[in-house]
């Protein structure tokens, strides 16, 4: 009995801890850690190319030159097809003369410089009342021969305006050739050929 009365004091002193043990809910385990936050990559610097050291390895500026009468004007374009000209060549029979004509808006005169393979010239560009500057030369004007045979190109450079990189094709030749026959049927009525280049 006594063992009994033993056995039973011991299981009311161990019971309650043992049956707390057993209502404790198990632990979780702990979360898994979370992923490495990983740094955005830098952005890449814009490489801009610097300049070319020599105008004639610039990139040809996009386009080409078309030909065409207009009334009894001799003309090319040059630009991208179905967009407005960047650049023209007129001849004007009126006036004897070789038209330069750039597309770019101007309120007063600009200086305008031709630079060619064998020639360089900084002339005084007009605006024309259609949105672009044109500088008139007389049709014996060397400055012509140098840009028709100028090697590949040559640059049109003007103050806050993009430079034009234009191809020295056959059609300013023809536009050329038109103003000179001119000249030699009526050589009085033309102005004299501008400076040497």
């Amino acid at each position: 009995m006594k063992a009994n009365r033993a056995l039973s004091r011991l299981l009311v002193q161990c019971l309650p801890p043992l049956a707390l043990a057993a209502c404790v809910a198990p632990t979780a385990p702990p979360p898994p850690p979370p992923p490495p936050v990983r740094a955005a990559p830098a952005p890449r610097p814009v490489v801009v190319a610097p300049p070319p050291a020599d105008w004639r390895d610039a990139a040809q500026t996009p386009g080409t030159w078309r030909w065409r009468m207009e009334g009894d004007r001799s003309l090319a374009d040059y630009g991208p097809y179905g967009a407005t000209p960047v650049a023209r060549l007129t001849c004007d029979p009126m006036a004897g003369a070789t038209i330069l004509w750039r597309n770019w808006p101007a309120t007063g005169p600009l200086p305008i410089t031709v630079t060619t393979t064998g020639a360089k010239r900084m002339m005084t560009a007009r605006p024309d009342g259609a949105g672009g500057v044109a500088v008139s030369m007389a049709a014996n004007d060397r400055l012509l021969d140098a840009i028709a045979f100028s090697r590949g190109r040559f640059m049109l450079e003007m103050p806050g305006a993009p430079t034009l990189y234009l191809p020295a094709w056959p059609e300013l030749s023809r536009v050329i050739e038109d103003c000179r026959q001119k000249l030699e049927r009526a050589p009085e009525a033309l102005p004299e050929a501008g400076p040497k280049p």
